[in-house]
């Protein structure tokens, strides 16, 4: 049967799925993986076996900072991808692929030989992210301005690097973009660091890291305030967690071990500083029953130290603006009637945009940045990982798109440098 499928590459993890579907098929890590435990490398979706243990598992990536640099690894990934979770024929189907921004033209030409003369897809359509963020959230919100002005600016905190994309009439102004040279992959290994000066050697546990990650970490609001909340409360500060690593006998995967105190730092904003002390007096109940044979380590004031990466980079020794400033240069990129139309329709997506409060800190970054006569609203998409799929999904499902796509035929008449100027990026 005759379909479309749409495949966002990421360099962390790959979205598949049918296009015109509201969700993919797959959400799985773009790389190979082999714990001590087995004798033969996993591939994307069996690392995600709920009894698979990953403790110290070694890792291969097709992507190193945010571009394709082993096109026969990514190619390994997409044929098991390809045949054993998407199970699709793709001669005859159609490919709509999402790719980095500002893609070089020589990683372009390997992968046009991979889907056309490996795989064989019928015809291929390509995109970027921030266009294709932009397509979704209009449809989505058709009373909204992003609608009406057809214009956007989409944060897209990703895993190797973080672009501020302004968007006008569905195209990304590339001349706009501007990069931060920082993602999740950079936030990960910062907590490696952290952890293992601090209390356990995790710098192996990429897997468990990114939990960890996940499970713990938050923006501050006030990181001053919070630092000095961590010094004079102590070992029982109120951002204090603890996780649990996997033991390979009883859990194969980690766990915290107190959800509920994992959450108490919510209680900051409204409680005072009294009320605070007594709250975590109350609860050093819960660092009863410390179980010997679970390796665990505690977490405090790296749970905001490591999202504060994004907003402050030059304290970590970075030559990076922070993301309120690399917006404020992709705004000011653009022609002037745009900026408040741009301020006003901010989209922020990506898997680093789901720490707690990542948006109320951006836009306490963003107002002294910019002139008052201009309001600054800024949405969180849904989900934010898959932002860019559900685009590519809409478009793939349009009247227009076979039309767009180039052939098998026009690739192997004209090749890939002429084909890729079809698709204005």
């Amino acid at each position: 049967m005759s379909s479309v499928l749409v495949l966002d590459n990421g360099a962390g993890l790959i979205k598949a799925g049918i296009g015109g579907e509201q969700d993919p098929i797959a959400v799985v890590p773009n790389c190979l993986g082999k714990p001590p435990s087995s004798k033969k490398w996993l591939i994307a979706n069996q690392l995600q076996s709920s009894t698979e243990d990953l403790t110290s598992t070694a890792i291969r990536r097709p992507f190193d900072r945010g571009y394709l640099i082993n096109p026969d690894l990514q190619r390994e990934v997409w044929s098991h991808l390809f045949s054993s979770v998407l199970n699709i024929t793709p001669s005859l189907s159609s490919l709509l692929l999402v790719e980095p921004l500002f893609n070089l033209p020589s990683i372009q030409r390997s992968l046009d030989e991979i889907i056309f003369e490996d795989f064989g897809f019928r015809s291929l359509f390509v995109a970027d992210s921030p266009s294709l963020v932009h397509l979704y959230e209009s449809n989505r919100q058709p009373n909204s301005l992003i609608s009406r002005a057809q214009t956007s600016l989409i944060v897209d905190c990703g895993f190797s690097f973080t672009h501020a994309a302004p968007v006008f009439q569905n195209f990304t102004v590339n001349y706009g973009v501007k990069r931060l040279d920082l993602g999740g992959k950079a936030l990960t290994n910062y907590l490696k660091e952290l952890v293992s000066y601090r209390s356990i050697n995790v710098m192996d546990e990429t897997f468990i890291m990114d939990d960890v990650k996940e499970k713990t970490c938050f923006v501050s609001l006030d990181v001053a305030r919070d630092l000095q909340f961590a010094r004079r409360i102590g070992r029982d500060n109120i951002f204090k967690c603890t996780y649990v690593l996997p033991d390979g006998v009883n859990h194969t995967k980690g766990f915290l071990k107190d959800i509920d105190q994992a959450k108490r730092y919510t209680s900051l904003e409204e409680e005072s500083c009294m009320q605070i002390d007594d709250l975590t007096v109350g609860n050093q109940e819960s660092r009863k029953r410390v179980d010997p044979s679970q390796t665990e380590f505690t977490l405090t004031n790296e749970r905001f130290l490591v999202p504060e990466m994004i907003f402050r980079p030059a304290d970590l020794g970075m030559n990076q603006a922070g993301l309120a400033d690399c917006i404020v240069r992709a705004v000011n990129s653009c022609h002037r009637y745009l900026h408040p139309v741009l301020y006003e329709s901010i989209v922020l997506t990506g898997g680093s945009s789901l720490f707690p409060r990542f948006a109320e800190r951006l836009e306490q970054e963003l107002r002294p940045l910019i002139p008052d006569k201009y309001q600054v609203k800024i949405t969180t998409q849904e989900d934010p990982i898959l932002g860019a799929w559900r685009g590519g999904s809409l478009l793939a499902s349009s009247s227009d798109f076979e039309r767009m796509c180039v052939t098998k035929a026009e690739y192997e008449e004209m090749g890939s440098a002429r084909c890729r100027r079809r698709f204005f990026h």
